[in-house]
């Protein structure tokens, strides 16, 4: 965590910013860790609750994707009122809340059940990526945030690495326990933690700097001086919501979300067609794309820092995604090479993904910054609604995920196109 620092602070700032590093940033990667996990793991409960309930893959593509109907609808209200809640007290109550409705959703047993759980799923999260965003926001300035946010944001590919391994053994080793599927201990387990993060948040976190007890006067200060407000940057919601650029900012976000979650969702679908029918083995398959992307997101948040540069380090890699998603097609039939290009686009897509939110920060400050962010973030992330849902609908009707994959490199293209064409500078918002 120390490559956050600057290699010409001097001592005093480099023991400042190791402390701060420390002190916030695995929290906060644990509790977005066990976000995406509690997001993604009903791919894997796919592979044996499709079967126990009888849903069809439309259904399992709508219900997967409905999560992002629930959150995008409370995700500007949350973050909204974080400012005036704070920070513990917002991440306390999605934490406690996304848990008990994760644990739950041991208790799904027909179509509208799923849509109703995997619904207050999202109501319950929503504001918590954009939110911690935002409270990055507050305590890193602009020269650190893109480094600051890989770091928090690796907690997504985390979820992967981790969440396919444990969830294969849970459903394969606690199936039958209790009277219970595999599927039903998986949800369980997988949910509680989130409750006892809830519980952490208000003794760990503070609301912003100068309500941290654990700093001095002289690092309150210096902190202030490093996330001050520039002249450039929109300091009104109501500016915000004027801004083209936002909205530009908001349909690429969509571009980058849509095949992130719709990879999230049937990568081990997408696995399992190509032969592997071992659920274990299937587990560690699913890890592999995640590894590769958690390194790539950090390289990816240090050269945008370092160089100062955002648009071609967010642009270039969606182009790559674009290019191994088509691959993936064209490598159907084969295990080492569909895999190998799914691991490529997978860290193609989240190298995106992490240098891009260092570019709204930029743009919008202060208390407009919560609403700002959560407005990009509440446009986007409708597209892990129709990523997982259009793929499910066209695998449906052609039996083929062929379709599915296209469209999501249209979608990265797009994304691209969109991040080089905006003029997303700092200078110019």
């Amino acid at each position: 965590m120390s490559a956050i620092l600057p290699s010409t602070a001097g001592d005093s700032a480099a023991a400042l910013y190791s402390k701060l590093n420390w002190r916030l940033l695995p929290f906060l990667v644990a509790c977005y860790m066990f976000a995406y996990l509690d997001r993604v793991n009903v791919g894997f409960a796919k592979l044996q609750m499709q079967t126990d309930l009888g849903f069809s893959d439309a259904a399992y593509g709508v219900g997967a994707g409905i999560f992002f109907i629930g959150y995008v609808l409370f995700e500007l209200p949350s973050n909204l009122m974080l400012p005036k809640i704070g920070a513990r007290k917002t991440f306390s109550r999605i934490l406690v809340l996304w848990g008990v409705t994760s644990a739950c959703m041991l208790f799904v047993h027909s179509v509208p059940a799923f849509y109703a759980m995997r619904f207050l799923l999202g109501v319950f999260e929503a504001g918590f990526a954009p939110g911690m965003i935002y409270y990055l926001s507050c305590w890193y300035g602009p020269a650190r945030m893109a480094r600051a946010i890989a770091l928090v944001f690796v907690a997504g590919p985390l979820g992967g690495i981790v969440g396919g391994p444990v969830s294969a053994w849970l459903m394969t080793s606690l199936a039958g326990v209790g009277g219970l599927a595999g599927w039903q201990w998986m949800f369980l387990v997988e949910g509680l933690p989130c409750i006892v993060l809830g519980l952490l948040t208000l003794r760990v976190l503070s609301d912003r700097p100068a309500d941290a007890s654990w700093l001095n006067g002289h690092e309150k200060a210096l902190l202030d001086n490093e996330t001050a407000p520039t002249q450039h940057r929109a300091d009104s919601f109501k500016a915000v919501l004027k801004s083209p650029r936002v909205y530009v900012l908001a349909l690429a976000y969509f571009s980058v979300i849509f095949p992130i979650y719709a990879i999230s969702f049937w990568l081990p679908t997408l696995l399992r067609e190509q032969g592997v029918q071992d659920t274990i083995r299937l587990g560690w398959y699913t890890a592999i794309p995640y590894v590769a992307a958690a390194v790539c997101m950090y390289l990816a948040g240090r050269s945008s820092d370092r160089l100062g540069e955002r648009r071609y380090h967010c642009a270039i890699p969606a182009l790559g995604a674009a290019a191994c998603l088509v691959a993936t097609i064209f490598a159907d039939g084969s295990l080492p090479l569909t895999l190998l290009a799914l691991t490529l686009g997978t860290a193609c897509l989240w190298m995106t993904y992490t240098v891009f939110w260092a570019i709204p920060s930029q743009l919008v400050e202060g208390t407009a910054a919560a609403g700002g962010i959560a407005l990009i973030n509440t446009v986007g992330l409708s597209g892990g609604f129709w990523g997982p849902a259009v793929v499910g609908w066209t695998r449906a009707g052609t039996g083929s995920m062929h379709a599915g994959l296209f469209i999501m490199a249209c979608a990265a293209t797009l994304a691209a196109i969109l991040i080089l064409k905006g003029k997303l500078t700092l200078k110019q918002a």
